[in-house]
């Protein structure tokens, strides 16, 4: 029987670290914000391919990991919600800027653009306006004055508008709103016109969803940007919202996009999330990694593809779970601020490894030791720890003798073959931060006699 000295034994052991190859096993894991040697940040990557990269983002929320994230990774920012009409004008004549403003500010102070979003849609007007009886006059008048102020205030200091939301409905009619019913089709020249009376440097976008591949809804926003083109109507972009479901991305987006900047104008993914049913496994975070990966490659092989831009860049901060029930998941970070697959999707995308990076050598080490034993078996756990790298995944590797042989692991997958052993992580745990730690356990039979070292971990 194995004494309980030897199989009590602890030992710090020093770790070879080597990324898992860009694949399968990479592709299945979650993976740290520090874990960037390999690959700069996303804006680097993306400014490298002529594009930009963009989150939208709450302006409260911008401090600490949240902040710190959103300057790091994105060159551009769009406000959630800071800028649409109820925002800013609660009441008739009564402005509220402080959201808007900071948000603003934020991106001035990191070097980013800024998208407007957005100032005439159907949705998230204030009362005062929704519920008011206006004549065609009246609601005219509103519009201009809106535009005017708004888009004035910030002259020269955004990048893009979102000027018209949501203008079609499926079948690519338009759609029923305060605007068509008040204004008839008129009221998206009108407001594209306004906008560029108040600000001459600023790309204006028409913007809709359900647009990304060549369907009914999409052929009739391109018949109006056509039109509206060759009536002199200043309209310099077309948005795609690109909100998605895991799986789906249309076969024709590339083509779609394509055919936009055929006509003369920019596109822009403006809103990308792509959403799954809860609770996420490795089989879905994979096909996640691939669909963003996709969508964003379809961005960078059209020239006039101006970026992308996703719906918030981290799973707590996501509109998903509250309006499609059972369903979430859809950002490139999970709720603690860790890059999933899908970021290192978007990397590879823009012409990065999309590995994580390989840490420094002895930055993260592991550690062995035996929590319980009996008569015929014992548990064993392995701590990974980081200082001064992260790892994005990993798999720890040793040798086992005298008859030792793994029964059940938890919070990673084991694989033995004869005496060696490798352990991969679980798909939840496989980011180590700089300065964090993962453990993973396993229950183990034994048979011989005599002492055994405690093994080597490997760490690759």
């Amino acid at each position: 029987m194995r004494t309980s000295r030897s199989l009590s034994s602890t030992a710090r052991l020093t770790a070879r670290l080597t990324a898992l190859a860009a694949g399968a096993a990479a592709a299945l894991t979650l993976a740290a914000p520090a874990a960037h040697a390999a690959d700069p940040p996303l804006r680097d990557l993306a400014a490298a391919q002529g594009k930009v990269v963009g989150t939208a983002v709450t302006g409260s929320k911008l401090t600490g990991t949240y902040g710190d994230t959103a300057a790091r990774e994105f060159s551009s920012l769009t406000p959630g919600n800071a800028m649409k009409w109820e925002s800013v004008e609660p009441s008739r004549g009564t402005y509220n800027w402080a959201e808007a403003d900071q948000i603003v500010a934020f991106a001035e102070a990191h070097g980013q653009q800024v998208r407007g979003h957005t100032l005439v849609w159907h949705s998230q007007n204030p009362g005062w306006l929704a519920n008011g009886s206006w004549t065609p006059a009246q609601l005219g008048q509103l519009l201009d004055d809106h535009i005017a102020t708004e888009v004035g205030r910030y002259k020269g200091r955004l990048a893009a508008w979102d000027v018209v939301n949501e203008p079609f409905n499926e079948d690519g009619t338009y759609r029923q709103s305060l605007w068509y019913n008040g204004l008839g089709t008129d009221y998206i020249a009108r407001a594209l016109t306004d906008a560029r009376a108040a600000d001459p440097a600023a790309r204006l976008y028409i913007n809709d969803y359900n647009v990304e591949g060549v369907n009914a809804k999409s052929t009739a926003l391109y018949n109006l940007v056509k039109s509206l083109k060759e009536r002199g109507v200043p309209i310099d972009g077309v948005g795609l919202q690109a909100h998605l479901i895991l799986g789906q991305v249309p076969a024709t987006l590339q083509q779609n996009i394509q055919r936009f900047a055929d006509l003369g104008v920019d596109v822009a993914l403006t809103e990308l999330d792509i959403r799954m049913q809860l609770p996420a496994d490795t089989t879905e975070l994979a096909q996640q990694k691939a669909d963003y990966q996709a969508v964003v490659a379809a961005c960078a092989a059209v020239t006039r593809c101006a970026g992308v831009t996703v719906w918030g860049f981290t799973d707590s901060d996501s509109w998903i779970p509250d309006v499609f029930q059972g369903y979430g998941a859809a950002t490139p970070y999970d709720e603690n601020y860790r890059p999933k697959p899908a970021y290192y999707g978007i990397a590879q995308a823009l012409g990065g490894s999309g590995d994580g990076g390989t840490p420094p050598a002895g930055a993260c080490t592991a550690s062995y030791s035996v929590v319980n034993q009996w008569n015929t078996g014992f548990t064993g756990q392995v701590r990974i720890s980081c200082s001064g790298a992260a790892l994005a995944n990993w798999k720890a590797s040793w040798t086992f003798g005298a008859g030792q042989r793994i029964s059940q692991a938890w919070n990673a997958t084991c694989v033995q073959t004869g005496a060696a052993v490798t352990c991969s992580n679980a798909s939840y745990n496989g980011t180590v931060p700089d300065g964090g730690s993962v453990t993973f356990g396993f229950n183990a039979t034994w048979s011989g006699s005599g002492e055994n070292p405690v093994p080597v971990v490997t760490l690759g």
